[in-house]
């Protein structure tokens, strides 16, 4: 993946740039067909990074949030989510993200998160030590979820799973809403002990399996398994895996 690497930063650049054109400025609000709220600064942002994907890689497969899919001759897909988090970017709450994956087949094993207001960028590959602005990063050891600070987006994403975020609020004091994207590089970063989220789609969490991965932490479904382009979109993420065991009870009871 470190051949990629260049490229994938270049499409950050792209992303960052238009972020910073849009950020806290007027600008139009649409809705989708499934009422999640979409702005011109996202569509622009897939827009030249597809653009530029075309120029660079055409054999690759493209999934995005805005523009749908292309298929892949070379095994390679890459995942984009020009904005994570667009309702924070429209109130001028800087927790969004730009999130660019690269899949072997379906295996997430390259990712970004850029946040392009703060200067911060996340790098994560398989095998190899994530980074933030190019300096190491290390998720934090947690000896129980009593202790845990836990983050989720917001409930509204349990509709189908049920509530399940309310047995972990019952295990402690330390539950915290908002931060989509955002709160995965803070768990890589130590400042957090877990995530709990439903109903994502792969360009959600693609670009985040390597960078918690690659910072000691460890991210999957609710049944253990590592995310890939074909997970349900129940995603666990914790910066000590020697919780899994009593989150795994947890989920169970």
């Amino acid at each position: 993946m470190q051949e990629f690497l260049p490229l994938a930063n270049r499409l950050a650049d792209l992303a960052r740039k238009i972020v910073h054109e849009y950020y806290r400025q007027g600008f139009d609000i649409e809705r989708k067909g499934d009422a999640s709220p979409v702005t011109i600064a996202d569509r622009k942002i897939e827009e030249a990074m597809r653009d530029h994907l075309e120029k660079e890689r055409p054999q690759d497969g493209i999934l995005g949030e805005e523009f749908g899919t292309k298929p892949s001759a070379s095994g390679l897909t890459w995942v984009l989510d020009p904005i994570d988090g667009t309702k924070s970017f429209m109130i001028g709450r800087p927790t969004f993200g730009t999130l660019i994956a690269l899949c072997d087949d379906d295996k997430p094993a390259l990712g970004i998160l850029d946040q392009g207001i703060l200067e911060e960028r996340w790098v994560g590959m398989t095998g190899m030590p994530s980074t933030l602005n190019a300096a190491p990063i290390q998720t934090r050891r947690c000896g129980s979820l009593k202790d845990a600070v836990i983050g989720s987006t917001t409930p509204a994403m349990f509709k189908r799973t049920g509530p399940v975020y309310e047995k972990f609020e019952q295990t402690g004091h330390n539950m915290v809403w908002g931060g989509d994207c955002y709160m995965y590089g803070l768990l890589s970063c130590g400042y957090m002990d877990m995530t709990i989220e439903a109903s994502l789609s792969p360009y959600d969490f693609a670009a985040l399996v390597p960078i918690v991965e690659g910072a000691g932490g460890q991210i999957c479904d609710y049944q253990g398994n590592r995310p890939n382009l074909n997970s349900d979109g129940s995603i666990i993420a914790m910066g000590d895996p020697n919780l899994w065991p009593e989150i795994q009870n947890v989920l169970d009871s």
